[in-house]
């Protein structure tokens, strides 16, 4: 078990299948390390190992949690309560974390947090304001909010935008409805401007 403890690092996230090269009978190890507190689990076969501060234990990193489950780099967390910034009037506060990834597909309990995977076939890097407001526009109908006056701000608000780099991410990862509704709300404004 001491070869096993040498290879835990705290503030970082483990699977058990990192863990079991260094050990002869990892559960076992695990269940006791789990007990003493060198380790706590956060799902089936995924565990932090916590890194202490003055204030008490650290929460370990969202993003490392969602990449140790997965085993991929190749995602983007997307919290729903991000589309109030856009200064559409929304005002709803959700319990969950989307993550757009190419692998998995389901709501998961990871640290006591939900996480809702959602299997899509592209989207960026780093999250735009003009990306969020696509991908607002591409859960309207999953969203608690009232979608009609959501809508009737948008023409009001589009300039608040960056033209170009809105139409860009409509064509990339808008669907066919978002692309529909942003190009007559861009020629309108453009057209009574």
């Amino acid at each position: 078990m001491d070869l096993l403890r040498q290879h835990i690092k705290p503030g970082e996230v483990y699977r058990r299948s990192d863990l079991e090269y260094y050990s002869t009978a990892i559960d076992r190890h695990l269940a006791s390390l789990t007990k003493d507190g060198t380790l706590i689990k956060l799902n089936q076969g995924l565990y932090y190992a916590p890194k202490q501060s003055k204030f008490g234990v650290v929460p370990p990193d969202d993003r490392q949690v969602v990449e140790r489950f997965l085993k991929d780099e190749d995602f983007l967390l997307v919290s729903p309560n991000t589309f109030n910034s856009l200064g559409l009037g929304l005002t709803q506060l959700y319990n969950t974390t989307w993550v757009y990834n190419h692998k998995r597909k389901g709501e998961f309990q990871l640290n006591g947090k939900t996480f809702e995977f959602k299997l899509k076939s592209s989207f960026p890097k780093i999250i735009t304001r003009e990306y969020l407001l696509v991908d607002l526009l591409n859960n309207m109908e999953d969203l608690a909010e009232d979608q009609s006056q959501t809508l009737d701000k948008l023409p009001n608000n589009i300039d608040s935008f960056n033209t170009d780099a809105l139409m860009k991410a409509t064509q990339l990862y808008g669907n066919g409805k978002t692309k529909r509704k942003l190009k007559s709300i861009v020629r309108y404004v453009f057209q009574h401007a």
